[in-house]
């Protein structure tokens, strides 16, 4: 059986951009690599089948919303999910610390943004050392995860890498919080650590939330943490700050702190432009949901020359303009919707509210995705990263 392991096969000299190889029990992945999310095993609207025609490499689900529905005591009895959801490649699950988080204080934007849905039950009860300790959204049923348990979760799921259980701390919070937090978390990274040695016979990955928001010495103390243990690889979380170039300097700041043999990811950013920025501080993989959660709302990715209206990487096809358009979306790209279909078809679909309009555009935006991160790991192997991000992003 193969194991989990993780080489650098290329870096560069000007940036701390690499191409490397993550040999997991399911398969290997080239990085830089995009993960897309089947957060309840499923990408919305697209079968495994075409995720593979879209030459995907591995996907995410969650931890938190399967272990309410239908519960991993199933998943484990159906063989793991890989044989679940059909899927026979490499599986990425995260903890439910973002869960926590978002039950707790809300989402990163609407906090950063001031919103507050007052009507909108908060369903965490209590955070403790213990764990988290909540309703179920789906039955009212209380229910504890704790360090231990999300790791036993994950494992029942069968994923190939794994995160550790961790408090993500929002923005509007002092730095004494967020120093607790972090120690909070560091403790339960050491109890999911010694849960996962359980494991260790079955070769898969544990990853290592870095915490310590906008603040340097707290990254560093984390950091320095991760390093210092027997963890496989590192996930940056928390709170990256309120706006890009935070959060651009956040990152830059975080990986230069990490130990350069192991592979990083960055939890939850998907945008072009950031990949782009990211992929230079040495960042491994990528997961968002952005890339199908737009294509259902008739938003499609598209490199900077075929926005057709203004300069952007995005193009919304319920606008008008496509009404009479019979192009594809992208005349350069050969995914199954622009080898079939029309710009003005589509359009049709969405304002017949058609559901096919999602799963085509879904199906355009994960070949988009995946082909653009194919072409970051030739360009970087080439010497020309930056030439490309002016392909797709200008100056």
């Amino acid at each position: 059986m193969m194991v989990f392991s993780f080489s650098i096969k290329h870096s560069t000299s000007d940036s701390s951009a690499r191409v490397g190889l993550i040999s997991t029990p399911h398969g290997t992945i080239e990085t830089p690599a995009f993960i897309f999310c089947a957060t309840k095993a499923d990408i919305k609207g697209v079968t495994i089948d075409q995720l593979v025609q879209a030459n995907t490499q591995i996907i995410l689900s969650n931890t938190y919303h399967l272990m309410l529905q239908p519960g991993s005591e199933l998943i484990k009895k159906a063989g793991g999910l890989h044989k679940f959801m059909g899927w026979n490649g490499p599986l990425f699950t995260d903890s439910g610390g973002f869960q926590i988080f978002s039950l707790g204080h809300g989402n990163v934007c609407s906090e950063i943004k001031g919103v507050r849905n007052i009507l909108k039950q908060r369903t965490l009860m209590n955070l403790t050392e213990d764990g988290a300790r909540f309703r179920s959204y789906i039955d009212g049923r209380i229910v504890n995860l704790t360090p231990e348990k999300s790791v036993q979760i994950q494992m029942d799921l069968g994923a190939d890498i794994i995160v550790s259980m961790d408090e993500c701390t929002p923005y509007h919070v002092s730095k004494l919080y967020t120093a607790n937090s972090m120690e909070k978390s560091k403790r339960w990274t050491l109890r999911s650590l010694a849960e996962m040695k359980k494991y260790e016979q079955k070769g898969q990955a544990l990853l290592a939330v870095i915490q310590g928001g906008v603040y340097k010495d707290l990254r560093q103390e984390s950091a320095n943490f991760a390093n210092e243990n027997n963890f496989h690889g590192f996930a940056i979380g928390g709170s990256l700050g309120k706006t890009k170039c935070e959060m651009y300097d956040v990152v830059a700041m975080t990986t230069e702190m990490l130990d350069k043999n192991r592979n990083v990811h960055l939890l939850g950013i998907g945008g072009v432009e950031d990949i782009f920025e990211c992929v230079k501080y040495g960042i491994d993989t990528f997961d968002c949901v952005a890339p199908t959660r737009i294509a259902r709302h008739g938003v499609a990715i598209v490199k900077l020359n075929e926005s057709r209206t203004k300069p952007q990487n995005y193009i919304n096809l319920n606008n008008a303009v496509f009404r009479d358009d019979f192009l594809p979306i992208s005349e350069g790209c050969h995914c199954y919707t622009c080898r079939n279909f029309s710009n003005a078809y589509i359009h049709h679909l969405i304002k017949a509210h058609e559901v096919l309009a999602g799963n085509l555009i879904s199906i355009h935006n994960i070949f988009t995705m995946n082909r653009l991160m194919n072409d970051i790991r030739q360009s970087i192997l080439d010497g020309k990263l930056n030439e490309l991000k002016t392909e797709w992003c200008g100056v």
